[in-house]
């Protein structure tokens, strides 16, 4: 199967993105809201973050089709942090503690499911100032976990990509 846009109304569409495989080899797939980028017809700019893509945040820019295993190629990063926020339980109440403190620091909920909440938000934040306010909120919510998206190589998991360096040098 190949991923295909699917067109919206304006420059929104969503792309279907292999986000894995199955333990049977069937791809799971993804769907993503983007925006089209006018200069180019198979350019586009992530309008949220994923919820399982690894590597991508809100606002980075991707070429779809590509000629690799993803079916996609990044482009340009925004300088976005992917956050997830897990938990069995309902996250209502989570959501409702955190995502004004995300706001607060000019970040955005993009994303939430019962189980699940997605956040996009600057690195210029500082990971420090993140990873306080993320154990100080999860850590009132037994069975609540959090993590980046973004910061880690996919294949292993825990080495940085440290692709934010060239956000956070200064000018």
């Amino acid at each position: 199967m190949n991923p295909s846009p699917q067109q919206d109304t304006r420059t929104a569409q969503t792309l279907d993105l292999i986000a894995g495989y199955r333990s049977d080899g069937e791809a799971i797939m993804e769907r993503l809201n983007v925006e089209a980028l006018p200069d180019a017809r198979d350019e586009f700019r992530l309008r949220q973050s994923p919820a399982f893509l690894r590597g991508l945040a809100s606002g980075d820019r991707i070429r779809f089709p590509a000629r690799n295993e993803a079916g996609y190629e990044l482009l340009r990063r925004s300088g976005n942090l992917c956050i997830r926020v897990l938990r069995r339980d309902d996250l209502d109440s989570v959501s409702l503690a955190l995502t004004p403190e995300i706001e607060l620091l000019d970040g955005s909920l993009d994303l939430q499911t019962p189980r699940l909440l997605v956040y996009s938000i600057h690195v210029s934040t500082g990971f420090q100032t993140l990873e306080v306010l993320l154990d100080r909120i999860v850590g009132q919510f037994p069975g609540t976990v959090w993590y980046y998206g973004n910061v880690y190589d996919p294949a292993d998991g825990v080495t940085p990509l440290d692709w934010w360096q060239e956000f956070l040098a200064p000018v």
